[in-house]
């Protein structure tokens, strides 16, 4: 069993020895799996013969999409098919002997196709098993189809996202999925350390509009107790244009709003009682934004970032991701990872956060659609003749060097 195998952890790779089975496609779970790649865990990625959907939404590069190439690292990849029975055979002997199994299926799927948690672990008492979903796997919206999108719209996060169109606005990157990958990552995680005294492993249950949720925090409770209609919080903290780019400012007490009106020669609106203090801002921000407004246009970013830096007033350049990427400060603390993806180029990614080292940089690249079936097979106990009667019978993929997968 799974429980057995003996771990060789370290600081780098924590995760090592553990043996992950990633089902999931599209991005939450595929990144939670890669999460447990970055940490040293070997993560076979099972995909259909047709591969993860991700690899074909948005610009494709070879057989990738920039979804796929960052979400998939440090995983091998196994094409099966499984609504081929030798498929589903072979799913569930690597199941026997895995830590961890992640699936992303709808509700009920994964049961029907012989690879539920009730079924898996009477054999692997040990299995964790994560499930993630649009809405979980139990009430009323259980078998509704989720996504990132809708995820932000049911948590409340798009309503709180207004423009200055008053128009509630979706966040512009897939954060639901994301934060999904997370959460479902600290989950495998505090599970696993149960496990080491308990014995046996669990079935966790993550879904991307709970995740979503939980990222609101207080704004679940600050809704109810101001009923309905909250104060803007730190008012008159926001982006601001410039002469020649945008800015971020921000305030965390009231004495940073009387440097930022020094800071801007504007002693005035520290001085003038509708402003007196947050709540009253709040109330007076269609008076006081446009003011602020109108004073950020009249000088560079750099300027205004100098003088409110000297008044140790927080503020920033908004950048867009290429501007973050060449920033000075990216390149010296060495933020960003790359990895030579084979018929993508360069990929690069934010490096994860709180790695004791730079062992990001030796992932392997996201693989190819079944790049790995063979090596995982003669892993899993088959012999050479019996894997490739399964390719000649289609219940499994090996992709050739060129790319071209045999048996599609």
């Amino acid at each position: 069993m799974a429980i057995g195998r003996k771990l060789s952890p370290t600081h780098d790779a924590p995760y090592r020895g553990l043996r992950v089975l990633d089902f999931g496609q599209g991005i939450a779970s595929p990144y939670c799996a890669m999460l447990l790649a970055v940490y040293g865990a070997d993560v076979i990625k099972v995909e259909p013969p047709e591969g993860d959907w991700s690899r074909y939404l948005g610009t494709t590069y070879g057989s990738h999409t920039t979804l796929s190439a960052v979400y998939n690292r440090g995983k091998r990849s196994l094409c099966l098919d499984m609504k081929h029975k030798d498929g589903i055979a072979i799913a569930q002997r690597l199941a026997k002997d895995c830590d961890v199994l992640i699936e992303g299926f709808r509700p009920g799927v994964a049961a029907r196709l012989g690879i539920g948690y009730a079924d898996l672990a009477r054999d692997n008492p040990g299995l964790i098993y994560l499930s993630v979903s649009g809405f979980g796997q139990s009430g009323p919206y259980a078998r509704r189809p989720g996504s990132d999108s809708v995820a932000q719209a049911f948590s409340g996060l798009v309503s709180i996202n207004l423009g200055n169109d008053k128009t509630p606005h979706r966040v512009g990157t897939t954060i639901s999925d994301v934060v999904t990958g997370v959460y479902a990552f600290q989950a495998i995680a505090t599970t696993l350390f149960a496990r080491a005294n308990v014995g046996t492993g669990r079935w966790i249950d993550v879904n991307l509009s709970q995740s979503t949720a939980a990222l609101l925090g207080h704004k679940v409770a600050e809704h109810v107790l101001e009923g309905g209609a909250p104060r803007a919080l730190n008012v008159p903290a926001g982006s601001y244009q410039t002469s020649d780019g945008w800015m971020m400012v921000t305030l965390v007490n009231e004495a940073q709003y009387k440097r930022l009106c020094a800071a801007i020669d504007r002693d005035d609106l520290a001085r003038d009682p509708r402003f007196a203090d947050f709540a009253g801002r709040a109330d007076a921000a269609d008076a006081l934004i446009p003011r602020m407004r109108e004073v950020f246009l009249t000088r560079p970013t750099d300027a205004w970032l100098t003088r409110l830096h000297a008044a140790d007033v927080i503020a920033e350049r908004i950048l867009n991701p290429g501007e973050w990427l060449r920033n000075v400060h990216v390149e010296a603390t060495r933020a960003a990872v790359c990895q030579n993806t084979p018929g993508v180029g360069p990929v690069y990614t934010p490096r994860t956060p709180g790695i004791a080292s730079l062992s990001e940089d030796h992932l392997r690249p996201a693989p190819d659609i079944g790049q790995d079936s063979h090596e995982v097979l003669i892993e899993a106990g088959l012999e050479r003749n019996a894997i490739g009667e399964l390719i000649e019978a289609g219940a499994v993929r090996q992709a050739r060097p060129n790319g071209v997968r045999k048996g599609a």
